[in-house]
Formats: C-alpha cells, sequence, structure tokens
C-alpha cells in the first residue's frame, strides 16, 4: 500500500470516529425531514420502526446524488423494505444501513440518536459540558487539562492548563482514555458534576461544576516572529458553524499585532459546513469564484467572493491527505485565484456535499445531494488538490509531530518551515503564482459546466 493509499485508508478510519457524515462538505447543520406520506400511510406506520425507514427512503428518494443511482430498483427497495416485520428500532436501524451500503456511496450515512446528537454538537460547534480540552500526560498517562474554554464553566471555575483530573463524580480516571473521560464530562445542561484534582503547588482539590453550552473553539492562532516577518498562525480543526466567527477575530487580532503575513493551516481538517468555508474564503478574497455545486437535475450554483476581504497580506495554505472537504473548498478557491501559496501533501480528494437531516425518532441522516468543482472546474474526487509546493512528510517526521502536537508550525515542522521560507520571499507584496498555475476562465471552458461523475 502506498503512503496516499495509507492516508486514505486511515482518514476512513478517522473519519468514521469523528462522524464525518458531518465532519465533512455538509450543506446545512440540521433540517427537519418532512416526508412525503399521506394521512392514511402515516397512520398505519405510526409508533412502528417502518416510519424512520420510510423518513430516510423519502429523502434519498428526493435528494440523493449517485454516480450510478437506479431510481426503479430504489422504488423496490422501499417495498421490500416495508414488507418485513421489525421488532424493535435496532431491526430498522440494521436495515437502514444495509439499504444505504447498497447506494454505493460512504458519505450517505444513518445516525442513531445519539451519533446525531454528536454531531449536531460537531457542526454547531457547541456541546454541553464544563469545556475544558483533555489529553494524556505523555510519561505518566495522567488525564490532564490542556486549557479551559473562554467563557465556560471550567473557566469560571479557576481550572488551568495542566492541573491533572483524578476523578470524575467519584470514578477514576486512571484507566481512562480522553474519549472515556469526555464522555463522561459531557451531559445535560445545568446538571452538576465533581471532579477531583490535582495541581502542582496545591495538591487535591474538588469542584463542583455545572455544565453549559459550551462554543468549541476550533481555531488557534498565534504571533509568531521569523527572522524579520512577523507571521499570525492559524491552525483551524474544522468548519463548525462558529468557525467563521472565530477566523474573523483572530485574523483583527493579529493584524492589529502587526503580522506581515499569515500561514493558514488545514492539515488533519476533515471538513464540516460549507457555508462556513464560503465565508472563510471570502475574508481572503476579494474577488473570484470560490466552488460551484452540481445536484442531479443538473442545477448549478456558484459561491463567489463579494469585496468583503479583510486582509490582503501574503498568505501560504497548510495541507496534507487528512484536508477534506470543505478544506480542500477552501484551499482550491485560494490556489486558484492566486490569492494563497498551498504547501504540503496532495489532499484527500472528497468532492461532494451533504445535507443532514433530523428524523422523529432523533436520529438523524446524511445525504450527498451535490457535486462541488473549485474554480478550475477540476473534479478533485479521488484526486485532492496538488500543492503548489508539493513537500510530503517522511514516517518519521509524522510520528514525531503526532506524539509532539507543540511542534506543528514550529521549526521542527518541515511543511511549516516551508511556508515560511515562501512567505519571506512575499512580505511586502501579494502573493501571486506562476501564469503557468493560474487557472484558465470558468468562460473558456469548451462545455460550460463539468459534468457529473
Amino acid at each position: 500500500m502506498n503512503y496516499q493509499a495509507k492516508l486514505r485508508s486511515q482518514f476512513t478510519r478517522l473519519s468514521s470516529r469523528l462522524l464525518t457524515y458531518g465532519a465533512l462538505a455538509t450543506l446545512v447543520a440540521t433540517s427537519v425531514v418532512t416526508v412525503g406520506l399521506t394521512s392514511t400511510v402515516k397512520a398505519a406506520l405510526e409508533d412502528s420502526p417502518k416510519i424512520v425507514i420510510d423518513e430516510v427512503w423519502q429523502i434519498v428518494n428526493n435528494e440523493f446524488v449517485g454516480r450510478n443511482f437506479d431510481q426503479a430498483a430504489w422504488q423496490r427497495k422501499r417495498q421490500e423494505l416495508l414488507s418485513r416485520d421489525y421488532s424493535s428500532q435496532g431491526e430498522a436501524y440494521k436495515a437502514i444501513r444495509q439499504a444505504l451500503r447498497d447506494l454505493g456511496d460512504p458519505y450517505t450515512r444513518f445516525l442513531d440518536p445519539k451519533e446525531f446528537e454528536e454531531l449536531t454538537s460537531q457542526t454547531t460547534g457547541e456541546l454541553s459540558g464544563i469545556g475544558v480540552r483533555l489529553t494524556l500526560d505523555e510519561k505518566t498517562n495522567a488525564l490532564t487539562v490542556v486549557d479551559p474554554v473562554d467563557n465556560s464553566p471550567a473557566k469560571a471555575a479557576g481550572i488551568q492548563a495542566g492541573d491533572r483530573i483524578l476523578q470524575i463524580d467519584g470514578q477514576s480516571t486512571a484507566l481512562m482514555s480522553v474519549e472515556q473521560a469526555s464522555e463522561l464530562i459531557r451531559g445535560e445542561q445545568g446538571t452538576d458534576i465533581t471532579l477531583q484534582l490535582n495541581r502542582p503547588g496545591r495538591g487535591l482539590f474538588e469542584v463542583t461544576l455545572t455544565r453549559a453550552q459550551v462554543e468549541v473553539p476550533v481555531l488557534h492562532s498565534s504571533l509568531k516572529q521569523e527572522g524579520e516577518v512577523k507571521v499570525g498562525y492559524l491552525k483551524l480543526d474544522e468548519f463548525s458553524s462558529h468557525a467563521a466567527e472565530q477566523m474573523r477575530k483572530a485574523i483583527d487580532r493579529l493584524e492589529g499585532e502587526g503580522v506581515n503575513a499569515f500561514v493558514l493551516d488545514l492539515r488533519g481538517n476533515p471538513g464540516g459546513l460549507l457555508f462556513s468555508s464560503v465565508d472563510i474564503a471570502r475574508m481572503w478574497m476579494e474577488t473570484g469564484t470560490i466552488v460551484r455545486t452540481v445536484d442531479r437535475k443538473g442545477g448549478d450554483r456558484a459561491y463567489s467572493a463579494n469585496r468583503t476581504a479583510i486582509t490582503n497580506l501574503p498568505l501560504v495554505v497548510l495541507v496534507d491527505g487528512y484536508s477534506a472537504s470543505a478544506s480542500e473548498i477552501l484551499a482550491g478557491a485560494l490556489k486558484d485565484n492566486g490569492r494563497a501559496v498551498i504547501v504540503g501533501s496532495r489532499t484527500f480528494g472528497k468532492g461532494t456535499v451533504q445535507s443532514v437531516h433530523s428524523l422523529s425518532d432523533r436520529s438523524g441522516l446524511a445525504v450527498t445531494i451535490s457535486r462541488y468543482y473549485p474554480p478550475s472546474g477540476v473534479n478533485i474526487s479521488q484526486n485532492g488538490i496538488t500543492p503548489d509546493v508539493p513537500l510530503d512528510l517522511t514516517g518519521d517526521q509524522v510520528r514525531l509531530l503526532r506524539s509532539n502536537p507543540s511542534f506543528w508550525g514550529t521549526s521542527r515542522d518541515p511543511q511549516y518551515r516551508q511556508a515560511i521560507s515562501v512567505l519571506q520571499s512575499n512580505v511586502g507584496r501579494k502573493p501571486v503564482l506562476p501564469p503557468s498555475l493560474l487557472p484558465a476562465p470558468l468562460s473558456s471552458r469548451q462545455d460550460g459546466k463539468p459534468a457529473i461523475d
């Protein structure tokens, strides 16, 4: 298996864990489904697992974009699904998942109520908890606070970076993973949780906090002095509903601190909301097409910059094989319009958009509704975006960065070093790519619109 194939395999596993079906390119966070059922049929299905099956079937029938979608076969599938008897919602969920697998689209996915709740938290950028980022200490394996989130119960209670959480509501964290601890810490808004902590210089102490709705920071920014260049480093983890707002504040703050250039790090970013990527692109681009989407009926919609850019300073974007979907929309727009230089590894190559629907029993469905194309019109599915300055990391370099997250965006990070080299040659002027790297104008394409593959 080659390097890119390994990345693709690893990303598939990662995206499954992160509920990719929402973390990738979603058109909306949630939309309540209205199914086309007659009152007679609806009454017959009321309080039956079949109601959710038919809701899923209706959404797919009305919206799904698939390479070889056979609507006649899908009609037969409905009859088959509704002819069975289901003793539980679990049996119905199993049948739904199998029917969706038969569509051959990994991004059209069913989510049970728990998964759907997690997805909603992810795309909205909010969760009910206390607002702490956690890690396992490399040396002691202790559950440790990375930092408390601003305006959170943890911040208000005085929890600090470096505090070790020993117990959560009386349960020892000694053998817990970060995921297991996070599951215990999250809970219904307004409920209480008690933590036992240990802090150097203070020793053991307990705090009781009340869970609240917390905005999750998806952007981490800092000012770095690189030789004579002041660089604003922006690491975006995903495109949540709050990502654009956080990006705008960070750019404004860094420009106020006198930056000369920016590095936007999209490595490891699996995507998120389509509109979030468009809004962020408009912060960097004054004019130009950002992305085009095409649905199964040939409906073609273009999203463009609208002369609302808030900076024209030199920009380098870092990408890798885990940069997907909304990350590729943003990187492709900035590259094809000559607004930024792209550095790193070829991106993942996911060229579809999903819409996410809530169902009647609080489960959900993400369904592929369109394909998207960067300004160049190139189909990136399975191909990804090739950086202007390709630089793959070696296996040892990847392991070093993963085991030492603080090395990202530093001199220990080869791709970041390359980004700084590019910027140092561009400070004082807007970076413009060589003519050979600029895309042909959209109007020059002979067919007028990209084909749906």
